[in-house]
Parts: structure tokens; C-alpha cells; sequence
């Protein structure tokens, strides 16, 4: 009778429990987000004026974007403020827009 061994197999990380796994990092991932902070009316203006001021000279702006928990920089030139949807239209590269809402924005700063 010959003994069949498993080999490497044997020795291999065991992941029975792949949906486990995943809910770990879901768990670790919420207890990441933070609030989405409060502006005043101080605050939003300074941006207006960033962003006025970005738009005629025609700077560079990145702004700051909270996103569902988290926040996340852009960087582009504006190209257009939207008064009506409520939207500031970035231009990305040649070719390539990223439209933002005015109420996710937490940060601007204006690049020269």
C-alpha cells in the first residue's frame, strides 16, 4: 500500500472562510470614514472666491472632494461653475471632464 501525501498542499494558507475575510475588511474600511465636516458660510465664500479667482486666471485648483465617508483630491483647471445643477465642471486632461457637486466640496487651493 502506497501513502499518497498532499505535498505543498498541506503547508498552504487555509482560507475557509473567504466571506469572513471580506466582512473583516468591510468592518476595518467603516471604522476609516470620517464625517463629512461642517462649513460655514465664511468658508464656502473663500472657496467661491478660489475658484472665482482660478477660473480667470486660469490656474490650476484641487480640490478636496468628500465622497461617502472619505475624502479625495482632483486636480484640473475649471472649466465651467454650473449654477444651475449645482456643479463645477473640471477639465482633467485634453479631453477629459469630471464633473464635482458644489456641496462635496471641503478644500480648495489654487495652483499656480
Amino acid at each position: 500500500m502506497v501513502i499518497r501525501d498532499r505535498g505543498k498542499m498541506k503547508w498552504q494558507s487555509a482560507s475557509f472562510l473567504p466571506l469572513a475575510f471580506e466582512m473583516t475588511s468591510d468592518m476595518f474600511k467603516d471604522q476609516a470614514r470620517i464625517a463629512k465636516p461642517i462649513l460655514d458660510e465664511y468658508q464656502k465664500e473663500e472657496f467661491d472666491l478660489r475658484i472665482a479667482y482660478a477660473t480667470e486666471y486660469n490656474y490650476g485648483v484641487k480640490l478636496t472632494v468628500w465622497d461617502d465617508g472619505f475624502t479625495h483630491d482632483i486636480t484640473g483647471l475649471v472649466h465651467y461653475a454650473d449654477p444651475i445643477t449645482h456643479e463645477l465642471r473640471l477639465k482633467l486632461k485634453h479631453g477629459e471632464f469630471e464633473r464635482v457637486a458644489f456641496e462635496s466640496v471641503v478644500g480648495v487651493k489654487v495652483l499656480n
